[in-house]
C-alpha cells in the first residue's frame, strides 16, 4: 500500500461517524455488504466496510480497479443502481458482477467541495435487491456528502 493510500485509509477510519454511516447505509438499502471505497485514477482500495455475508475483504485490501464499478462511478460522477443484475440490459453481461458474484449493487460518489472525488459508497449483494424504487439511492446519496463533508471537516487533501 502507498503512503497515499495509507493516508486515506487513516483518515475514513479517523472519522467517528464512519460505523453509523454504514450501518445505516446498509439498513436502507437492506444489501449485506456495504464500504467506503478510495477510488483513483488507477488505484482502488476498501477503506471501512461493514461485511454480513462473509465477502473476502477487509479495510486496506485492494482491488484491481479496472475489475470494479466504482471506477465507472468515479468516471461519470453518477450514482449506479442495479437491483438485478440478471434483469438489467446495462449490467447483464458486464464482467465485474459476475467475477465478484454478486446480483445487487448500489453506489454514490463520494465528491469533495472541490469536486473531486474521493471514492464511493457502495453496497452489493449476492441476492436480488428492490433499490430503485426506495430511498436508497436519496440515502447513499447523502451519506456519500456526509463522508465528504466529514474529510473536509478533518482536513484530508489529497
Amino acid at each position: 500500500m502507498t503512503s497515499s493510500l495509507q493516508k486515506d485509509l487513516v483518515a475514513i477510519r479517523s472519522i467517528e461517524a464512519v460505523p453509523s454511516i454504514l450501518e445505516l447505509a446498509l439498513t436502507r438499502s437492506s444489501m449485506r455488504f456495504v464500504a467506503i471505497a478510495r477510488v483513483t485514477p488507477d488505484r482502488w482500495m476498501a477503506c471501512a466496510l461493514l461485511n454480513r455475508i462473509g465477502i473476502d475483504l477487509n479495510a486496506g485490501d485492494e482491488l484491481d480497479l479496472k475489475t470494479t464499478i466504482c471506477d465507472e462511478v468515479r468516471g461519470h460522477g453518477q450514482a449506479v443502481i442495479i437491483d438485478d443484475v440478471a434483469a438489467d440490459p446495462l449490467y447483464r453481461d458486464h464482467p465485474t458482477p459476475r467475477l465478484y458474484g454478486f446480483r445487487s449493487y448500489i453506489s454514490a460518489p463520494i465528491q469533495l467541495a472541490d469536486g473531486e472525488i474521493f471514492g464511493t459508497l457502495f453496497a452489493v449483494d449476492v441476492a436480488p435487491a428492490r433499490l430503485s424504487n426506495s430511498n436508497a439511492l436519496l440515502s447513499f446519496d447523502l451519506l456519500a456528502k456526509l463522508v465528504a463533508l466529514e474529510l473536509g471537516r478533518i482536513g484530508w487533501k489529497n
